[in-house]
């Protein structure tokens, strides 16, 4: 199998991420209460901007009235205030509702899409031999997408708010500057729209600086996302596998290697850090210059007596809002970072499930058919990896209804690799398998996968479940040696942490028999119990599948009673090797390799 060593990547363009993000919201059954929440949210901007408009106006007649000392004209002023802002608080609630609506909607037509491309069939089993980019799936779909939804509603909301008040207050703020005239000695001089043009010159400088300086956060973010998945994947597999470390005393070994992962993780952090400390003294910097830089550009014509005190508000006000406006960029430097990284980790994702499905797509692949007749037949089969080739030591075979067979080889030859060929999971290399007429033989492997469910739905399929009564399923259990599970069909367990190894492989030998399959093709599964235990679970399939065709792939020291054929399965040292598989980068992964200790 590929494995990260063995994977080139790919970067992907913005362009490429953008539309593979657009592809999954279109197709998404959401996508319609989406667009409503949308519009909605965009005709409550306009009516804020409208509001925005009418505050702005409203300074110049409160200052004005301020100076006269006119009480009348200033109580007259703070009713129309109240009115005006009690207009704007029911729009800024509207828009907080809209925008946790889009937020909410965003995220379940990333997240939907993302698991079903992920559970498409084969993709998520292809994906993990990808390389670096199939690892901790459940973060990209569960936070990244989620962080992504999150940052792409306040972002977008935020541009899209920025731009209706930009344009509207671009009008307000050119029509207040416009009779602006500076007097230079006995010279007058009118610069058209002159404070738009300061502000545009004074926001363009900061937006250029914060750029230069906070862009280096999107390689850093990305860094960060992908060691959090590190030591969060070192996490679940240390928990996943604590029996074994503890046997080991492993648990020192252990907690080296959390450190190590953690350490990165921290001086990813760092990294970030350091580089939001540079953005600070840029953003903050801007921060408070643009307290005093409004007031700075219009005093020239307030001084020389041109514009009134109310006057001078309304267009310092103006000025906030075009500049605020233009300043939007600046303020959200760090998300817009943050953002990028994970749209880049989301999408890659995204577009490494579509490209699952043609991994290694120069290489032969296996030719699959459905015979005519009840036979299974392998002709010239190869299969291959990147460790070589793994073929059957007989050019042609043919596999007949009833037969019992075994499948051999040395240790490392491929057997495992050779099943799922078999089953279909691998398809690289050349040849061609025959499967028999009717329904897919069922498959065994040397780790059964047991939902977390109630012990009859583990056991039984869909079909079979009104068909097979709790007698039976109870029979087989004693049979097998877990009578001590047939009392427990209703419980509702996770099976795979419940029982033991043995036990697991027993269960998954007693669904196998309850289905009623024709074939069947097991995958070392009895390598692991002693010659009793097989001895006694072969004499099950001879009492209750007496029909039954057998292929145990494995290494079958015992039971050739019941397999009477046997097959050689050969490693092609010579044959040429898979070569590697090219999928989109992701985030900057794999993670860096700790440094082995020296020996002194």
């Amino acid at each position: 199998m590929t494995d990260i060593s063995s994977t080139e990547f790919e970067n992907s363009s913005f362009r490429e991420q953008a539309a593979t993000m657009r592809q999954a919201i279109v197709a998404s059954p959401v996508r319609r209460n989406l667009l409503w929440s949308v519009a909605g949210i965009l005709v409550v901007i306009l009516a804020t901007a409208v509001g925005q408009v009418l505050l702005n106006r409203w300074n110049q007649p409160f200052y004005d009235a301020i100076q006269r000392r006119d009480m009348a004209g200033f109580l007259h002023q703070l009713l129309v205030f109240a009115e005006i802002a009690g207009a704007l608080l029911l729009l800024n609630v509207s828009q907080q509702w809209l925008n946790q609506r889009i937020r909410l909607s965003l995220r379940e037509a990333l997240t939907t899409d993302l698991i079903g491309e992920w559970m498409k069939p084969t993709r998520a089993f292809r994906l993990t031999h990808a390389g670096a980019i199939g690892v901790n799936p459940d973060q990209r779909m569960q936070q990244d997408a989620a962080h992504l939804s999150d940052l792409s509603t306040d972002l977008g909301v935020g541009l899209l708010q920025a731009s209706i008040l930009l344009a509207s207050f671009i009008g307000v703020l050119w029509s207040l500057s416009s009779g602006f005239v500076f007097h230079y000695g006995e010279k007058t001089i009118a610069i058209p729209g002159y404070m738009v043009w300061a502000a545009f010159i004074y926001a363009g400088t900061a937006s250029w600086l914060s750029w230069l300086v906070g862009r280096p956060l999107i390689r850093l973010n990305s860094e960060r996302y992908a060691r959090e998945a590190d030591l969060r994947f070192s996490m679940v597999r240390v928990n996943e596998h604590i029996d074994a470390i503890a046997l080991e005393r492993g648990e020192a070994a252990e907690r080296r290697r959390l450190e190590f992962d953690l350490q990165t993780l921290l001086n990813a952090i760092r990294g970030i850090f350091r580089a939001q400390i540079n953005l600070a003294w840029v953003t903050d910097t801007y921060g408070w210059i643009t307290v005093v830089v409004p007031i700075l550009v219009a005093s020239p014509v307030y001084f020389a007596g041109d514009i009134s005190f109310g006057g001078l508000m309304m267009a310092v006000g103006a000025f906030n809002q075009v500049h605020s406006s233009l300043r939007w960029f600046v303020n959200n430097i760090g998300g817009i970072a943050d953002w990028r990284a994970t749209l880049m980790r989301v999408a890659d994702f995204r577009m490494a499930l579509k490209d699952a499905d043609i991994l290694h797509g120069d290489e032969k692949r296996i030719d699959f058919a459905v015979n005519g007749t009840n036979i299974m037949t392998f002709t010239n089969l190869e299969v291959r990896s990147q460790y070589g080739c793994t073929r059957l030591a007989d050019q042609h075979v043919e596999i007949r209804a009833g037969e019992h067979v075994l499948i051999t080889g040395d240790p490392g030859v491929g057997k495992t690799l050779f099943f799922r060929a078999i089953a279909g999971l691998w398809p690289w290399g050349s040849g061609s398998i025959g499967m028999p007429a009717g329904s897919p033989p069922e498959l065994l492997p040397r780790s059964p996968y047991f939902a977390p469910a109630p012990l009859w739905e583990v056991l039984l399929p869909v079909e079979r479940s009104g068909v097979i009564d709790d007698a039976t399923v109870a029979d087989v259990l004693r049979d097998v040696g877990l009578e001590h599970l047939a009392s427990n069909l209703d419980r509702n367990m996770r099976w795979d942490r419940e029982l033991s190894e043995d036990e697991q492989r027993l269960l998954g030998f007693a669904r196998v028999v309850l289905r009623q399959p024709q074939w069947i093709v097991i995958d070392e599964a009895l390598d692991a119990f002693d010659g009793t235990t097989v001895r006694r679970l072969l004499s099950v399939l001879e009492k209750r599948l007496p029909q039954v065709t057998v292929l145990n792939i494995g290494r079958g020291q015992h039971n050739y009673e019941y397999f009477p054929r046997s097959l050689s399965i050969v490693k092609d040292t010579k044959a040429a090797s898979l070569k590697p598989a090219r999928v989109k980068a992701g985030a900057i992964e794999p993670p860096p390799a700790r440094v082995r200790p020296t020996t002194r």
